[in-house]
C-alpha cells in the first residue's frame, strides 16, 4: 500500500531549511520559473549526522515542462543541480509536472521508501 502526505506534513517533518535545501529551492524558482516548488530533505531517513543535506526529493511545476518527456525534465533538473550533486548531494528524488498536470493531480507526494541500509543490506 502507498503511503501519501501533503506539503503541510513535510514542514512539520522537517527544521528550518538548511544552505543546501534553499540552494535547490532558489535555482528551481529563479531558472525554471516554477509556479509551485516543494525541497523536502530526506537526510534524516538515512545513516547520516543528524543536520546532513545529502537526500532530497523535489516537487517541481513548471511551464518549461511543457512538451517535454519525463526524462528530460528530470534531465533538466539534475543539470541545474549539477553542482550540488557533484558536492555533498546523495540522492535527488525528482517530481516534474506541468502546471497543467498539477492542477489536475490530487497534489499529494509519495513517501520515499525506507532506506535499507546501503552496501546491500
Amino acid at each position: 500500500m502507498l503511503r501519501f502526505f501533503q506539503h503541510r506534513t513535510i514542514r512539520n517533518m522537517s527544521s528550518a531549511s538548511g544552505i543546501v535545501e534553499s540552494t535547490i529551492r532558489n535555482k528551481l524558482l529563479t531558472i525554471l520559473e516554477s509556479k509551485h516548488v516543494q525541497v523536502i530533505n530526506e537526510s534524516y531517513m538515512h545513516n547520516v549526522p543528524k543536520g546532513a543535506e545529502t537526500h532530497f526529493k523535489v516537487v517541481v511545476v513548471s511551464e518549461k515542462f511543457d512538451g517535454l518527456p519525463l526524462i528530460k525534465r528530470h534531465r533538466l533538473v539534475n543539470e541545474l543541480l549539477a553542482e550540488e550533486l557533484q558536492n555533498g548531494v546523495h540522492a535527488l528524488s525528482i517530481v516534474a509536472k506541468t502546471p497543467k498536470q498539477w492542477e489536475e493531480s490530487d497534489k499529494l507526494v509519495e513517501n520515499s521508501p525506507n532506506c535499507r541500509g546501503g552496501f546491500g543490506k
